[in-house]
Order: structure tokens, then C-alpha cells, then sequence
């Protein structure tokens, strides 16, 4: 089976073809992200502006030549302007083509990233961590279709404290991919590690934000040396609570893989950190990541989302979700 996904929930717009959920046909990303550099920060008006022009050539290049029999289409959570461009494109296809339409909530999604790499066995149960711009978040996964929330962001996720952190570091809108490509040398500064220790798998990062605030201006030299180890320091700090946090889920519900998705998961000291626990202590659990180029907003993994565990429903039904929850059972 064939699906036509559609992915427009932010800054990108994108279009794929995927057949059954696994093989990858064609992927089209356009991305704005190089117009809201100068703003320091994605603005909204300008990214939907974006991907009107950009909506139609976008599912044009994506569908060149190839058939398919079902749309999926990201319904939620995002920027409203943004999502109302995929939503409408999505349903007027579907009218005019008479073929299913399949809602998606693009943060479940992007644990189906995993699922599109041919050599990838998954053993469940799985614990799955995404970790994208505005949403850090855990789930059991008990199959392909049985997802369940455990806890995430009870107000900045981890990416967001990677933006905020990287403005203060004077990186503008570059956000994590600058503090992983500045981290220096460790030094004596200790950022705090948000709800680490704590009995819940939830996470905060509104406070680390806080914390390197008052310490950069704590340092009046910031020059290279200092740069470098705020960065090291704070990568260091976001990434341990969120493998600590995974570690405890997995050991909770006996999991066999971990799955990771979204933007931070492409971080490499992320990576790294999580393969070597398993190296050193987990003979039999795995880690599966996509690479990076499914990690940051595609339409791919929608689409292979849709074929594991979406609905077809009217197209007269489907509504933008701006808020759309997360929170599965």
C-alpha cells in the first residue's frame, strides 16, 4: 500500500511516498528555515506565507510517476497557520481523488522514523523517547499499534531549552546543532539536572535555562574558552536527563529497545551516551535512531505512522489541532 503523506506542522513542507510503512518512494522537504534566520527564531506568518507557495510543487515532485492509494496528513500539534495548509491541500486531494485520508499527530509520528530503516529489527516491549522542538516525551510501546504515554514536558522541552540556550550563547536561531559543534573542554561549571532523581518520568527544562542565564552572567570574558565549555556543559546536562530518564522507563516496564525520535535525536553526545550503557550493561536491549535526516520534520515517517497505526475518517471531519494531545493510553 502506497501513501501520500503530507507534513506541514512548523517551518517545513514536506511530501512522501511510503509503501507499507516501510520503503521510502520519494521524500521533498522545503524548508524556510533560512528566511526566519534573520528573526532569530521561527515566525509563524512567514512560515505559513512559506508553505503556500511551496505546498503544491512540494506534493507534485513527491507524486511524480508514482501511484498511491491513501493520504495521511499531519493534523497536530503546530502552528495553526502552518498545519491549515497541509489540512486543506490533504482533504482537497482526497475529495477530488475519492481516496482515504488518515489524520496524524506528528509527535507519536516520529517514532515510526525507526521503522523506516530496512535492517532494523525492533523487539517490544520498546520505551520511546522523542524529543523534538517543543515536546519531550515517553512512551511504552507494546507493539506496532499500542502506544502509551509515561511522561514528558511539564513546560520547556529539551529542544527548547537548547534554543534558548544557544540565543544566550549568542548563536542566534542555530540552537543545539551550534552548542554540539562548540562543545569544548569541561570545566568546573555545574548546571543543574533537572528532575534527574526524581519518581516521575516527566522533564523540565524551564529552570536549566534559568541556571545558565545567571551563570553566563556570572563570566563577563566570553570569549572561545568560555563559549565552549557552557556548551559542553550544557549538552552535557540536557543529555543526561534524558538518557537517565529513558534508563528508568526501561527498567520499569523490562523494555528490550529504545527508540528515539525527533530533532534532538540527532544530537550525537545523546547518542553516544545512550550506546554506551548498553555497551556496558545491556547485553540484551537495543538502541534504534534514525538517521538524521528522519530526525528533523519530514513526511516520511507520517506516512509510515499511517500505515501501522492510523485510521482513515472523512475528510469532512479532519480539523487542524494546534494543541493536539500526546498524551495516549
Amino acid at each position: 500500500m502506497n501513501i501520500l503523506a503530507i507534513e506541514s506542522s512548523c517551518d517545513e513542507t514536506a511530501a512522501a511516498v511510503v509503501r507499507d510503512g516501510k520503503i521510502i518512494l520519494r521524500s521533498v522537504v522545503a524548508s524556510s528555515s533560512a528566511m526566519h534566520e534573520k528573526y532569530g527564531g521561527i515566525v509563524p506568518e512567514v512560515a505559513s506565507r512559506e508553505q503556500l507557495k511551496c505546498i503544491i510543487p512540494t506534493v507534485t515532485e513527491a507524486t511524480k510517476n508514482i501511484p498511491y492509494d491513501a493520504l495521511a496528513v499531519t493534523v497536530g500539534p503546530g502552528l495553526i497557520g502552518s498545519l491549515l495548509i497541509g489540512v486543506e491541500t490533504a482533504k482537497a486531494i482526497a475529495f477530488v481523488t475519492k481516496k482515504p485520508i488518515i489524520p496524524v499527530n506528528h509527535v507519536l509520528a516520529h517514532i515510526y522514523a525507526n521503522f523506516l530503516i530496512p535492517k532494523n529489527h525492533i523487539q517490544f516491549p520498546a520505551i520511546a523517547l522523542v524529543v523534538s522542538g517543543g515536546h519531550t516525551e515517553l512512551f511504552l510501546m507494546n507493539n506496532l499499534k499500542d502506544l502509551k504515554w509515561l511522561g514528558g514536558t511539564i513546560d520547556d522541552a529539551a529542544g527548547e531549552c537548547f534554543d534558548k540556550a544557544a540565543r544566550i550563547l549568542g548563536f542566534g536561531s542555530r540552537g543545539g546543532l551550534a552548542i554540539q559543534e562548540t562543545a569544548g573542554n569541561k570545566s568546573s561549571m555545574k548546571l543543574p539536572r533537572p528532575l534527574m532523581c526524581d519518581n516521575t518520568l516527566n522533564f523540565s527544562f524551564s529552570g536549566l535555562k534559568t541556571a545558565i542565564q545567571r551563570e553566563w552572567q556570572k563570566h563577563p570574558a566570553h570569549d572561545e574558552k568560555t563559549v565552549g565549555e557552557f556548551a559542553y556543559e550544557i549538552q552535557e546536562s540536557i543529555t543526561d536527563v534524558l538518557v537517565a530518564k529513558t534508563m528508568k522507563a526501561v527498567e520499569l516496564y523490562e523494555a528490550k529497545s529504545i527508540l528515539i525520535g525527533g530533532g534532538v535525536a540527532a544530537n550525537t553526545r545523546l547518542r553516544e551516551k545512550f550506546q554506551s550503557i548498553l555497551n556496558s550493561k545491556f547485553l540484551n536491549l537495543n538502541l534504534f535512531c534514525p538517521p538524521v535526516s528522519l530526525c528533523t520534520d519530514n513526511a516520511a515517517y507520517i506516512g509510515s505512522y499511517a500505515f501501522f497505526r492510523g485510521t482513515p475518517v472523512d475528510w469532512r471531519t479532519i480539523e487542524a489541532i494546534p494543541d493536539l494531545s500526546v498524551e495516549v493510553n
